[in-house]
C-alpha cells in the first residue's frame, strides 16, 4: 500500500459531513469489544484525531506496477459440482490453456473439469480428488467403503454456515466429521501439484511456484468470512506463502465471466435474446438447439486445450457505447450470482453499478428435489438409512440422475430412465419386506413408473417439475433486480456457468425478459469463469469501480453531550466525560469505491507516554451504524503499533490510519509518521 497519499477534496467534504466537524479533542479511539460497552472493558488509553480528519485518494496507478512479475497466471475454478484450472503465460496473454484432459467421466457429461469430490483414507490422509476419488470409492467393497471418508458438493458449507471459522466441520458420506479447512487445503494442494507438473513438463525443467500468480474463484455473494476461508486454505495448502499474500488473488466468479465476455467474437457465443436468426436458429424454436450446436463445435476443437482471446475487445463489445449497462448471471452448481456492470471507454474498463446479489439457487437444488421425490416414494427413513449404509451406491444413483438431468428440455416428449443400483433394490426389499415396484405402485406418484430393466421411468413433465423451484427462485431474483433504478436499459444479459446450459433455464430467462435485453451464452459456457479468472490474474485493474459489501469503521470516544448520547455510554476519564463505543465510519455499505481507493485519517495518542497504540476495525452489513455495540457489528481487525523506545519531535505524535478499498479484499495499515514504523492489519472475519 502506498504511503504518499493525495487528497480528493470533493469526496472528503461529503464524508466529513458524517463526522459533524467535531474538534480534534472530541474523539479517542475505543479499544475493545464487549457488550454492552466494548470500550469500558479494556482500559486502553486510546488515541485522539488530528486534523485533517479525512483524506482519500485513488491509488490505482501507483499500485499497478509495484507487484512482483510473474511468469504465468494459474486460475483455479473451485466449483460446487466441478472444478478445474487454466493458465496463461504473461508473455502470451492471448493464449489460455485449460488443464489436461481428466481421466474418467460420465456418459453425456463434459469432462473438461473434474467433479469436486475428495476421498480420504480411513486414517484421514488424502487419497484422491475428482473422477479418481469417485471411481475408487465406487469400486470399494461395501463393508470397506464405510471406513473411507468421501465428500462432494462441500463448497456450499462456506455459504450456508452462519458462524464460519477455521474449526468449521464437514460431514463425509459415512457420517464422520472432518475439518473443512483440511478438505479445502487438500483440494487446492491437488490442483497445485497438477498445474506444477503440467508447467514443468512444458518447460522441460522443474517449474518454480514463486513464478506463478494464483487466482481462486469464489461467488460474489459470499460473505467476507468465506472469502477469507479460501485464502487460509490456500496458505495451508502451500499455494502461496503467508508473507506474500499478493501472489494469490481472490476473484469473484461473475466478474471473471464479465472480463472474458469482453473478448467474445461472434462465433464464440449464442444469442437467444433477439428476434433474428442467430447460429441458424430462431429464438422461437427449441432454445437448446443452439447450445447443442455449440457443444459439437467445442468438442471438435477440444483437443488443443488452448483458447485464443482478443488482445483488444471482442466484436460484441464493439457494439457497446460509453455508459452501456449489462448483467452477468452466473448459474453454478451451488449458487447463482448476479452482477451489473457498466462499460467505460476507451479502454473498456468495468464499473459495478449494483452490489452483487443472488442466492443458493444452483443446479444442486434439482438434486435435492429428486431426493425429496425418492423420500416421497420410498420413505425418508429408508433414504436416510440407505445413504449411511450404502454411501457408494447413493453416489452411483446421483451420477445416474445427473446425466438424465442434463437431458431435460422444454419440448422433450419421451421419458427419462434412471438406473437404480442393484444394492438400492436389494436393500429396500430387506428394509421394507417388499419390492421397489410395489413401493412405486403404492406411492400415488403417477409420473414415475417402474421399468422391467431396473429403472425409474420419469415422464418429461416430472423431470421439469424438479427444476421448477430452483428456476423460479432465479427468475424471481432477476425480476426484482430489473426493477432497481440502477438496472434499467440493460443491453445484454450474459448467462454463464454450467447450469446456463439448461434449455429449461434459458427458456425461463427468455420468457421473463420479453426481448428487453439480448441474452448471450458463450460457447463452452462452463469454462467462461475459468478463462475469465486467468484474464483477471493477468490484469486485476480491469474492474475499476466496485460497490462495498460492508460498512467499515473504527470505534472511538466522543466528548459526552447530555441529551445527545445515551447515559449508559458515558465513561469518565481523568475528570472528562466521554461517550464510548461510537462507530466512526470509513466507508458505507453499497458505496461506490474505486480500485485502490484509500481512506486515511490521522490520530495522536491520548497520553503522550503511550507506548502501544491500538485501533480496532469494525464492520457491519447495515448502512447507518451509530455504535460498535449495535447488533450485527463485529470486530474484523486490529492495528497494534508499538512505538516503545522512540520519541516524536513534535508535541503530538501523528499516527496515520489507512484503509484501502475497491479490491476483492480489504487492506488496512497504521503508520507512525515520526519514525515511519508501519503495521498492517490482517482483517480477520473468521474469529468467533
Amino acid at each position: 500500500m502506498c504511503n504518499c497519499l493525495g487528497e480528493t477534496q470533493g469526496k472528503i467534504k461529503q464524508r466529513d459531513m458524517m463526522t459533524e466537524k467535531e474538534s480534534a479533542t472530541d474523539k479517542i479511539i475505543a479499544a475493545a469489544m464487549a457488550t454492552p460497552s466494548p470500550a469500558k472493558s479494556m482500559g486502553d488509553p486510546g488515541i485522539t484525531p488530528l486534523s485533517p480528519s479525512h483524506i482519500q485518494q485513488n491509488d490505482t496507478d501507483s499500485n499497478a506496477n509495484t507487484g512482483p512479475s510473474f511468469v504465468v497466471v494459474v486460475a483455479i475454478d473451485f466449483g460446487t459440482t466441478s472444478s478445474g484450472y487454466a493458465y496463461a503465460f504473461t508473455k502470451e496473454p492471448e493464449c489460455i490453456h485449460t488443464m489436461r484432459r481428466w481421466e474418467g467421466g460420465d456418459p453425456g457429461v463434459s469432462n473438461q473439469k473434474t467433479p469436486t469430490t475428495i476421498l480420504l483414507t480411513p486414517d484421514r490422509k488424502f487419497h484422491s480428488f475428482g473422477y479418481a476419488a469417485r471411481d475408487f470409492y465406487h469400486d470399494l467393497d461395501t463393508t470397506e467403503s464405510k471406513h473411507w471418508l468421501y465428500l462432494e458438493k462441500f463448497k456450499m458449507k462456506l455459504h450456508t454456515t452462519a458462524n464460519l471459522s477455521i474449526d468449521t466441520e464437514l460431514h463425509a458420506a459415512n457420517g464422520k466429521r472432518v475439518k473443512a479447512i483440511d478438505i479445502f487445503a487438500y483440494a487446492l494442494a491437488f490442483f497445485k501439484e497438477q498445474a506444477l507438473k503440467e508447467l514443468s513438463d512444458q518447460a522441460g525443467a522443474e517449474f518454480d511456484n514463486a513464478d506463478i500468480r494464483w487466482v481462486i474463484t469464489v461467488p460474489a455473494i459470499w460473505k467476507m468470512p468465506a472469502k477469507q476461508f479460501m485464502r487460509e486454505a490456500a496458505y495451508k495448502a502451500g499455494l502461496v506463502p503467508r508473507d506474500n499474500p499478493e501472489q494469490l488473488i481472490i476473484a469473484l466468479e461473475p466478474e471473471a465471466a464479465s472480463i472474458y465476455c469482453r473478448k467474445l467474437r461472434l462465433h464464440q457465443m449464442i444469442d437467444i435474446g433477439t428476434k433474428t436468426n442467430q447460429n441458424g436458429f430462431s429464438p422461437t424454436e427449441n432454445v437448446g438447439a443452439g447450445m447443442t450446436q455449440a457443444k459439437e463445435h467445442v468438442r471438435s476443437k477440444r483437443q488443443s486445450r488452448t483458447f485464443l482471446v482478443e488482445n483488444v475487445i471482442g466484436e460484441l463489445w464493439s457494439e457497446l457505447e460509453e455508459g452501456d449497462r449489462y448483467v452477468v448471471v452466473d448459474c453454478g452448481g451451488g449458487t447463482v450470482d448476479l452482477t451489473v456492470h457498466q462499460i467505460r471507454l476507451p479502454e473498456g474498463h468495468l464499473k459495478e453499478l449494483y452490489k452483487a446479489s443472488g442466492g443458493p439457487y444452483g443446479s444442486i437444488g434439482i438434486d435435492y428435489e429428486f431426493e425429496k421425490l425418492l423420500c416421497k416414494i420410498f420413505g425418508p427413513d429408508f433414504i436416510d438409512q440407505f445413504k449411511i449404509k450404502r454411501p457408494a451406491a447413493w453416489v452411483d444413483l446421483m451420477i445416474a440422475f445427473e446425466s438424465r438431468k442434463r437431458a431435460a428440455a422444454p419440448d422433450r416428449t419421451n421419458p427419462l430412465n434412471i438406473n437404480l443400483p442393484f444394492s438400492f433394490i436389494d436393500y429396500y426389499k430387506k428394509f421394507r419386506g417388499h419390492s421397489v415396484e410395489h413401493a412405486l405402485r403404492k406411492s400415488n406418484v403417477d409420473f414415475v413408473k417402474w421399468s422391467s430393466q431396473g429403472m425409474l421411468r420419469m415422464n418429461p413433465d416430472a423431470m421439469n417439475a424438479l427444476f421448477k423451484p430452483t428456476i423460479d427462485h432465479i427468475i424471481q431474483h432477476l425480476t426484482d433486480l430489473f426493477e432497481k433504478p440502477e438496472v434499467c436499459d440493460i443491453k445484454f444479459l450474459f448467462l454463464v456457468g454450467g447450469f446456463a446450459e439448461s434449455p429449461l433455464l434459458q427458456q425461463a430467462v427468455q420468457n421473463m425478459l420479453q426481448g428487453r435485453s439480448r441474452i448471450i451464452i458463450p460457447h463452452d459456457v462452463g469454462l467462461t469463469i475459468l478463462k475469465g479468472a486467468v484474464l483477471f490474474g493477468l490484469d486485476p485493474s480491469v474492474i475499476k469501480v466496485r460497490r462495498s459489501p460492508l460498512t467499515y469503521g473504527v470505534g472511538v470516544l466522543n466528548r459526552y453531550v447530555e441529551g445527545k448520547h445515551p447515559p449508559d455510554k458515558m465513561l469518565v476519564k481523568d475528570g472528562t466525560r466521554w461517550c464510548t463505543d461510537v462507530f466512526d465510519t470509513f466507508i458505507t455499505c453499497d458505496q461506490s469505491v474505486a480500485l485502490g481507493e484509500t481512506v486515511k485519517r490521522s490520530y495522536t495518542p491520548a497520553k503522550p507516554s503511550q507506548q502501544v497504540i491500538v485501533i480496532h476495525i469494525y464492520c457491519s452489513e447495515k448502512e447507518g451504524v451509530g455504535f460498535i455495540s449495535e447488533p450485527g457489528v463485529r470486530k474484523c481487525g486490529t492495528l497494534r503499533l508499538d512505538v516503545t523506545g522512540t520519541e516524536s519531535t513534535v508535541a503530538r505524535r501523528e499516527i496515520q490510519t489507512l484503509m484501502q478499498f475497491g479490491d476483492t479484499e480489504i487492506r488496512a495499515m497504521a503508520v507512525d509518521v515520526a519514525t515511519s514504523r508501519t503495521v498492517k492489519a490482517s482483517i480477520d472475519f473468521l474469529s468467533q
